[in-house]
């Protein structure tokens, strides 16, 4: 799919270096694109190339996965109430295959998305090396968590349903190698100006799942059987494999070094955010199963539709800051390690972080406002079978739900040091968990803490770090422009595949 996806594109994307060079278009129409016509394509802004158009696909590709998140607790919320924290094990198993599909994958948006630099065909090669190198790598960590599952259980379940969740834990260990693929697909094709590839992987996950949960699950399921959370778990670890294999060509042509200097720094960065998190769901585990429950519940309100703009705005600015980011790379000459910008040209750059900034606060306000008055607790409530769950989760939401309003903000400026110096984005994400997350898990994890206070202590540090991380980014976006401007950053050189 994804082949014939890039062949019908070639026609309307593929440049001579002249028109690169020459384009004077505005930042987020930054590739002056003919339709096979001869006719510009400028003014239509719901091409898939076009910022407006990117936004629309990327918000059906991630709309749709956290829609099924949601309704995946329901079906085991129907099947046994005591269960839904056994689906929680499936999210962080997702966090740990976060440390590599955060990696390499999120270099694609300098690498792959510098267009002025490279020809479509590199871009293409590059594209099908990640994709291969990624699911080898989602392979062998699957493989891992496969004969780790006691240990992983004994971590992230509660002892209450632990011994009935090892055969979910099992199963779901393979989600990883999924997931590894799938995010190298998403990210090579985003960068490659192909949203609609991500939006036909969701799609058929979706619509697929949905069909094999009523036919198997369901209250309605055919056939005389029971059914289990394990079932629900093999449906949904077929269905990743389905759709991520839909969008994913397995060949390699392009080396993979060229990988290696921008994505270290995402995937270190990945790594320690990550540790640090896992450390304190282990925390927040062994507060017992109500506790962890509503926790899981919470992340289903907080990961799932609520920040779908969020991800939706941050994907489309990672894709055209690295558009123009090349741009102004080719400009100024690759292989300078330090150019100066004008302000017009960082501008530029970081005009598609700014309206995404923008959007994310206009969305975010008053859906925040909204579930702390009215949707929190009867969603909770509903989804847990559990007044006690709902009243604790929505305790959690109430008390930091504005610190997501930061979150928002600090996401879509993040996406201008990601996209263009990523150990930069390194240093800020460092400085967060180093100086505030870090001692905040310490104090969790020697204090003693019990399910009536912990909430007190886990705000500071799920709430606090968000606005902390806020400021922080606020921080290095301003050393980055300052020093963009006098010509004294550090630049990676250009290497052309």
């Amino acid at each position: 799919m994804l082949r014939r996806l890039l062949r019908t594109s070639y026609k309307y994307t593929m440049l001579s270096s002249k028109d690169i060079v020459e384009t004077t278009e505005p930042a987020l129409n930054v590739e002056n694109t003919e339709n096979t016509e001869g006719q510009s394509a400028r003014g239509h802004i719901w091409r898939r190339d076009r910022f407006c158009g990117a936004i629309l696909f990327n918000f059906l590709a991630f709309v749709l996965p956290a829609l099924y998140g949601t309704l995946s607790k329901l079906w085991v919320a129907n099947i046994d109430s005591t269960m839904v924290v056994t689906v929680d094990s499936y999210t962080y198993i997702g966090v740990v295959a976060e440390v590599i599909n955060e990696g390499l994958p999120r270099a694609a948006w300098v690498i792959i998305g510098d267009k002025s630099s490279r020809s479509l065909s590199s871009r293409i090669g590059l594209a099908q090396t990640l994709i291969l190198f990624q699911s080898l790598l989602g392979l062998g960590v699957s493989l891992i968590i496969l004969g780790a599952a006691k240990e992983f259980a004994a971590s992230f379940v509660p002892v209450e349903v632990r011994q009935a969740s090892l055969t979910y834990v099992r199963i779901s260990s393979f989600s990883v190698f999924s997931g590894a693929i799938e995010a190298a697909v998403t990210n090579a094709t985003r960068a490659l100006d192909l949203p609609d590839v991500p939006f036909t992987i969701s799609i058929v996950r979706f619509i697929v799942n949905i069909l094999l949960d009523l036919l198997l699950i369901s209250r309605f399921h055919i056939g005389n059987f029971t059914p289990s959370v394990n079932t629900q778990a093999g449906i949904r670890l077929g269905c990743d494999f389905a759709a991520a294999l839909s969008g994913s060509p397995f060949s390699s042509s392009s080396p993979l070094l060229v990988f290696l200097r921008p994505g270290i720094p995402p995937i270190v960065e990945s790594a320690v955010r990550n540790a640090l998190y896992l450390w304190l769901v282990a925390n927040i585990v062994s507060m017992g199963a109500n506790y962890a429950t509503a926790w899981g519940v919470f992340n289903t309100i907080r990961w799932g539709l609520v920040m779908v703009p969020v991800q939706t705005l941050e994907a489309t600015a990672l894709t055209f800051t690295g558009h123009a980011w090349g741009r102004w790379r080719n400009e100024v000459g690759g292989e300078l390690r330090k150019a100066k910008a004008s302000r017009n040209q960082m501008r530029g750059i970081a005009t598609p972080a700014l309206p995404s900034a923008a959007v994310a606060l206009l969305i975010e306000v008053p859906l925040c406002i909204f579930l702390s008055l009215f949707g929190c607790r009867p969603f909770a409530r509903y989804i847990s079978g559990s007044d006690t769950v709902g009243s604790i989760t929505a305790h959690m939401w109430q008390t930091i739900d504005w610190c997501y309003i930061f979150y928002a903000l600090s996401t879509q400026l993040a996406t201008i040091l990601l996209a263009t110096v990523p150990r930069w984005y390194l240093y800020q994400s460092l400085v967060s968990n180093i100086c505030y997350v870090l001692p905040w898990a310490i104090v969790c994890q020697v204090g003693h803490l019990n399910a009536k206070d912990a909430w007190t202590y886990h705000s500071f540090v799920f709430g606090g770090s968000l606005v902390f991380s806020f400021f922080d980014v606020l921080l290095f976006v301003i050393l980055w422009a300052w020093k963009l401007h006098r010509g004294t950053l550090n630049l990676d050189k250009v290497q052309i595949a």
